[in-house]
């Protein structure tokens, strides 16, 4: 069975620092791709970073992209998030989510990847 759950979520204020970490099962981590997406409330969920666990290709959206770094663990089967210089807008609840079919290798897009499997997700809130 597939299982995606993070950690690592919680209130901090805006300039600070947190660090998710999806631990994954029941797939082969080394081929596949992991994405963080988030959503706010009344938002549209947004694919935030991606990863392609054999080669690291990564992707980040123009909203994160120098403050977050994505990475992963491949002993542990987990990725991380490590969210730095975080605003308000950054309050969202973000869940873990793999492609099993990317071949863990390659170009990564929340766009193009298929993340079928989802964790429950860990809200993240900043404070002003």
């Amino acid at each position: 069975e597939v299982q995606l759950v993070e950690s690592g979520g919680g209130l901090v204020q805006a300039g600070g620092s947190l660090r998710l970490s999806c631990a994954a099962s029941g797939f082969t981590f080394d081929t596949s791709a992991i994405g963080w997406f988030r959503q706010a409330p009344g938002k549209e969920r947004e694919g935030v970073a991606c990863i392609s666990s054999g080669d690291g290709s990564t992707y980040y959206a123009d909203t994160v992209n120098g403050r977050f770094t994505i990475s992963t663990d491949n002993a542990k089967n987990t990725v991380y998030l490590q969210m730095n210089s975080l605003k308000p807008e950054d309050t969202a609840v973000y869940y873990c989510a793999a492609d099993l079919t990317s071949g863990g290798w390659g170009p990564v897009s929340p766009r193009f990847n298929r993340f079928n499997y989802w964790g429950q997700g860990t809200q993240v809130t900043v404070s002003s």
